[in-house]
């Protein structure tokens, strides 16, 4: 055999040896990655990072949640988990080996229990070593963090809940000037507590009843602006609108007022005639006789059964009849209704007399005598 052919049979040799070193080098990984639902994710991406030196391989989960990579080159990577384009898990520092492939399964469920456990031990300053062994920096520093800032919430609490007890205390105490001191400092300690305006707003507005003048309106407006605050973090609130419009009323800023109880009586549809019958008591209390009637007729209006609110119509429009010079009450259209619809609503009610006493002084436009229509006739007696 010549020399040249010995030489190429040679590296022939030396090729096929090289290639099998090479060969048996390669190392692989596969596993299978489920939700937080247990059941397995098709198309995750599972990145394979190689740290000892540069290289990267992705592949992708199958129907099974399975995935595979097969032909890695003997090293150390960190592996991760991306599920709709955000990493939801990985492991760091994966150290491959020759022979069989190492399986690396990835449980989202597990995952997510043991970073909330982590979460609350960390929240609750009842971290372990063991949790913490498992920490990288960043994550220490984090937790560190939140440490800090739970001390300082705690701290903030504290005064945020001294000051709202005080001001409520001082509140039903009718200790208005107190009251509005406290609650202030509670609303700059903690300015997104819907009660803490609430209580404000009634103590501001309290507070005006104790006062005259510009005095009394400026105070009044601070309540119908804590008003307006509490709306705003809890605008579903119908209670807040009715208040408010309460508010609006003694301010005698009625078409505001109305406004605002429609809106309580869109949250509330139920309770909508009580809405309007509270503000009509308001406002025959301040002497605004013609804005009240208007609110006890919209009480009734919305809840023509609500007893309450027909009498008080019918008390508004007994002003507005005419006395002849005989003194024979001519009352207007719509008054004999209201009396005669309490009384059937009820007709033992604490108004009931008085109903039937201003039924009876309109003499000749009514009959004077009230029969309850649910009341049970003796059937005639028969003759001997």
């Amino acid at each position: 055999m010549s020399t040249t052919r010995k030489r190429f049979l040679l590296l022939v040799c030396a090729m096929c040896l090289s290639s099998a070193a090479a060969l048996a080098q390669t190392t692989a990984v596969q596993g299978v990655v489920k939700g937080e639902d247990g059941k397995p994710i098709q198309g995750a991406i599972v990145h394979i990072q190689r740290t000892d030196i540069k290289g990267k391989y992705d592949v992708k989960t199958n129907k099974k949640g399975e995935y595979g990579h097969y032909g890695l080159p003997l090293g150390t990577y960190n592996i991760s988990v991306e599920v709709d384009g955000k990493v939801r898990d990985s492991l760091n520092g994966m150290r491959t080996h020759l022979g069989d492939p190492i399986v690396q399964n990835f449980d989202l469920k597990q995952t997510a229990e043991a970073a909330k456990a982590l979460s609350d031990a960390a929240a609750s300053g009842t971290l372990t070593k063991e949790q913490s062994r498992g920490l990288t920096a960043e994550q220490k520093a984090a937790i560190e963090k939140q440490s800090k800032e739970r001390e300082a919430s705690l701290s903030k609490n504290k005064a945020l809940q001294d000051a709202f007890n005080e001001g409520k205390t001082a509140l039903e105490a009718k200790q208005y000037d107190q009251a509005v001191t406290a609650l202030n400092k509670a609303a700059e300690i903690d300015p997104s507590q819907v009660v803490i305006y609430s209580n404000l707003a009634d103590a501001y507005l309290a507070q005006a009843n104790t006062k005259t003048g510009a005095e009394a309106d400026a105070t009044r407006q601070k309540g119908l602006d804590a008003y307006k605050k509490a709306i705003e973090l809890k605008g579903d609130d119908p209670a807040f609108y009715n208040n408010y419009a309460l508010g609006l009323a003694k301010a005698k800023k009625f078409d505001e007022m109305s406004a605002a109880l429609d809106k309580a009586a869109q949250l509330d549809p139920t309770h909508a005639g009580r809405y309007y019958f509270n503000l009509g008591a308001v406002l025959t209390n301040a002497g605004q006789a013609e804005p009240a009637g208007e609110a006890f007729k919209k009480a009734i209006t919305l809840e023509p059964t609500y007893a309450d609110a027909q009498y008080q119509y019918g008390i508004y429009l007994m002003g507005k009849a005419k006395v002849g010079a005989d003194g024979k009450i001519t009352p207007v259209p719509g008054t004999i209704e209201a009396f005669q619809k309490y009384l059937e609503l009820q007709p033992t009610g604490p108004n009931a007399e008085a109903a039937k006493s201003m039924l009876a002084s309109m003499e000749g436009a009514v009959a004077t005598k009230y029969v309850n229509p649910d009341a049970v006739k003796s059937a005639p007696r028969k003759k001997k």
